[in-house]
């Protein structure tokens, strides 16, 4: 692809050798071979996250509809709002959204499985189970009884990393609906797990 070599999104404030990716964006509206820029820079990552969701045969799919629908739409990203990389979320939580009746069959089918590798760890540490190996036994029956809302934001924090304010951006929610939705799956996992806690507390380090 053309241009200098990628990296993450910059902080808000920028920083010295970090790419601007909104930057990168508006430049493929003129040039939509820049697209690929950001298609280099974030596929494996949304494929990742579209694979600990929903497991490595959807996984392909749903990556790829997420940047035709980014290059399709991205004439409307405002950088105001979020990053490229939030925003990549967004679309995909939204493109996973209609595979929601396999997500859920999935997690039960994995319940179903018994314990995973850490299924016997520390219970303050199932934030750092949430991924293609940790979705089994009750930690995957606890979350596919969560909403779908619940369970997007919660996934988005384990799997993404985003700050309250980047999944409220990403999904088109207020920033209290984050919080809200957050603290009933904590809640629900906690009380499916047998009274731990089942996500590390971020809320102090994400704002």
């Amino acid at each position: 692809m053309t241009g200098e070599p990628l990296t993450a999104d910059p902080p808000r404030d920028g920083g010295p050798g970090r790419v601007d990716h909104s930057a990168v964006l508006r430049l493929s509206l003129r040039d939509p071979e820049r697209f690929g820029d950001i298609f280099d820079a974030y596929f494996a990552e949304i494929h990742g996250y579209a694979a600990k969701r929903l497991g490595p045969d959807a996984a392909s799919d749903v990556a790829a509809q997420t940047f035709l629908e980014a290059f399709h739409g991205r004439a409307r990203y405002d950088a105001s709002r979020a990053a490229v990389r939030t925003w990549l979320y967004g679309i995909a939580t939204n493109v996973i959204g209609k595979h929601r009746r396999s997500e859920v069959r999935g997690l039960r089918a994995r319940a179903r499985l018994g314990p995973g590798r850490d299924e016997g760890g520390h219970a303050d540490r199932v934030d750092a189970r949430v991924s293609a190996q940790g979705l089994r036994g009750r930690l995957a029956g606890a979350l596919a009884g969560l909403s779908d809302g619940e369970r997007d934001v919660l996934l988005l924090v384990a799997l993404a990393d985003l700050a309250h304010e980047e999944i409220a951006a990403a999904l088109d929610i207020p920033y209290g609906t984050v919080g809200s939705r957050l603290s009933r799956a904590r809640r629900k996992l906690r009380a499916a797990l047998g009274g731990t806690n089942p996500m590390r507390e971020q809320e102090n380090d994400h704002g």
